[in-house]
């Protein structure tokens, strides 16, 4: 291939295509016919001598050589984007669509208002959730798998923060929210209305909330550390379940404070302070430097930091009575 005579205007047919998974939606995103997306697609695959995108029931599924190719064209369109985009940057003309990995609790808090902030001032922006089960999202945003992710991801960002090694990443991250974590337990559990001492906790049933299905967590270390244990009754994947679950039963659970409300059992659950010490809890947002620059990526991670601040501050406020 011959770079010269390459037609670059491919490129970004191909990187839409990559995004969206079906020649349909690429098109009425690109404002081209479904049969000028499959031309280019065909000139492209002649060009590179890939087969690059194979059909399947669902849409098109990228080749090995179509996923290795597919960042460092998105970084390239990105840059060339923000060197040659209008300094001024008007949501509400401007089409985009996100893909945001994170878990049931965090979409369930941030996504109405963000949605709002679409319908209001960006109608042309859409958002797409991708479950996020893993403390490690940094693969799905170097693929171009994701556009952004929030939550909970201790050991990345202390990677991120320091050392040689964070300097060589393209992750960036940005802290949304500090909260703690809090015992939740059914009004009718028969500790809800008595001091939660130590030994009351551990020997209570629990139901422990694990997106990857492992029966042992953050506060069986900090336990581990006291010579104690615990019984973990059941593991579930999602904060909601878990809710639903010790709401219901006279099991408890463990949930960060902020994320009571996304259970959407908050009346019938009662919540107390853990009767030991256990390290905050940090929700961050990653993206990719080659996002850093565009206005519509800008746009979307200001609003995560506003609205962040509205919805937690109240929260800040009792945690700081309490103590």
């Amino acid at each position: 291939m011959n770079f010269l005579t390459l037609d670059l205007n491919l490129l970004r047919v191909f990187d839409t295509v990559m995004v969206e998974q079906n020649l349909t939606r690429a098109a009425d995103k690109l404002a081209m016919t479904q049969p000028a997306v499959s031309n280019a697609i065909k000139r492209l695959r002649y060009s590179l001598n890939d087969e690059l995108l194979i059909r399947t029931a669902y849409g098109v599924k990228p080749t090995p050589r179509a996923e290795i190719l597919w960042p460092a064209i998105r970084e390239a369109l990105s840059t060339l984007e923000a060197a040659i985009a209008p300094t001024s940057f008007d949501p509400s003309k401007a089409v985009a669509t996100f893909r945001m990995a994170m878990a049931d609790s965090t979409a369930a808090l941030w996504m109405p208002t963000l949605i709002t902030a679409f319908e209001r001032e960006a109608p042309h922006m859409n958002a797409r959730m991708v479950p996020l089960t893993t403390r490690d999202p940094r693969p799905l945003l170097v693929q171009g798998d994701i556009d952004i992710a929030v939550g909970f991801f201790p050991g990345i960002v202390a990677q991120l923060s320091g050392g040689q090694g964070a300097a060589r990443s393209p992750i960036r991250h940005e802290r949304l929210y500090t909260g703690h974590y809090v015992c939740v337990m059914s009004k009718n559990h028969p500790l809800a209305n008595e001091e939660l001492t130590l030994d009351k906790y551990c020997a209570a049933n629990h139901c422990l909330v694990s997106f990857s299905g492992r029966a042992h967590g953050l506060i069986d270390d900090e336990l581990l550390k006291m010579g104690r244990e615990r019984r973990i009754l059941l593991t579930v994947n999602q904060f909601f379940t878990g809710g639903k679950v010790v709401a219901n039963s006279d099991l408890i659970t463990v949930l960060p404070l902020h994320f009571i409300a996304s259970t959407g059992m908050s009346e019938s659950l009662v919540w107390k302070e853990l009767p030991f010490e256990t390290p905050d809890v940090h929700v961050d947002m990653l993206w990719h430097e080659r996002d850093g620059r565009n206005p519509a990526h800008q746009w979307l991670r200001e609003h995560f930091v506003n609205m962040t601040h509205e919805m937690f501050a109240p929260l800040a406020n009792v945690r700081n009575q309490i103590e």
